[in-house]
């Protein structure tokens, strides 16, 4: 699997925006700054999470984004479906001969399945509250970092 830098820049920004404004509006140009992506293309990511309803879009010069959900309840899985689609691998193509079944059938229940369920398990337990606050413990890490 291969998170595209769409799920990537989506990510980068709701936790931007979870963690900079809380309850207020912010300008998707200084999100976008901050984190180093193309206004343009985040524009495009924040209208994916518009109509999803993750986030709340205001115009105006008054206007901007903010969080539309609690990030305690929104999950990565949520993001990624929003922004990509089904995240999950595709399951093995079955052959119609008996030797090719058996052995697709293996790799679909031995490799594949035990993947995305590992996978479907590990990004619905983090939450956009769990990224918020790596990202702040990082921060903070970085800030204390002294060099000579």
């Amino acid at each position: 699997m291969k998170i595209s830098k769409k799920c990537r820049y989506g990510l980068r920004a709701l936790i931007d925006l979870s963690a900079n404004a809380e309850n207020e509006y912010m300008v998707l140009g200084s999100i976008a700054e901050r984190n180093g992506i193309s206004p343009q293309y985040l524009e495009q990511v924040f209208a994916a999470l518009r109509r999803a309803g993750i986030v709340k879009g205001i115009k105006g010069s008054q206007g901007g984004y903010r969080l539309n959900v609690d990030p305690k309840k929104l999950t990565v899985s949520e993001i990624i479906e929003t922004l990509d689609g089904n995240y999950q691998i595709e399951e093995e193509e079955v052959p119609e001969d008996i030797h090719g079944r058996g052995v697709a059938v293996s790799i679909q229940k031995l490799v594949i399945d035990r993947l995305n369920e590992e996978l479907q398990q590990i990004l619905t337990d983090i939450t956009l509250d769990d990224l918020r606050k790596s990202y702040l413990d990082n921060k903070e890490y970085d800030q204390d970092m002294y060099y000579i």
